[in-house]
């Protein structure tokens, strides 16, 4: 387990494109924790740590982004909005499964049962005065 404190949503970014380096196709992310802690930032970095020229945004209203880069596909889903995992499964199923590319899971412990076994465990936390906790468990 790791634990790191930011400060600014650039280091955030950051920490996210450090793990980013270290994930070969078929990772999934799964992340939680607080609104407005940074997960869609720790995302950016995600993809920027996998050379993605597109900076990554929220899905919220759509469920999932796709992000292209040179290592493979990025697919950001974000769970905020679900109804159920059957609606997720149905839309994203493919995404979900792809061992050709990166999954990254927002909101993801709102379906605990969608996030596959072996996937990296990120919690984002409000640690006061601007700060963010990023714990980070694979």
């Amino acid at each position: 387990m790791t634990v790191t404190e930011t400060s600014t949503p650039e280091e955030t970014v950051a920490s996210g494109r450090d793990l980013a380096r270290r994930l070969s196709p078929g990772a999934c992310v799964a992340l939680s924790g607080d609104l407005g802690a940074g997960k869609t930032h720790f995302v950016r970095g995600l993809v920027a740590g996998w050379d993605g020229a597109e900076p990554a945004t929220s899905p919220t209203f759509t469920l999932l982004h796709e992000y292209k880069t040179p290592r493979g596909p990025v697919f950001h889903l974000d769970l905020y909005r679900a109804q159920s995992a059957e609606e997720v499964w149905a839309a994203a199923h493919d995404e979900l499964e792809a061992p050709h590319g990166l999954v990254v899971v927002e909101w993801a412990d709102r379906f605990p049962e969608l996030v596959p076994p072996g996937a990296i465990r990120v919690e984002l936390l409000h640690a006061g005065e601007g700060r963010r906790r990023i714990t980070i468990e694979s």
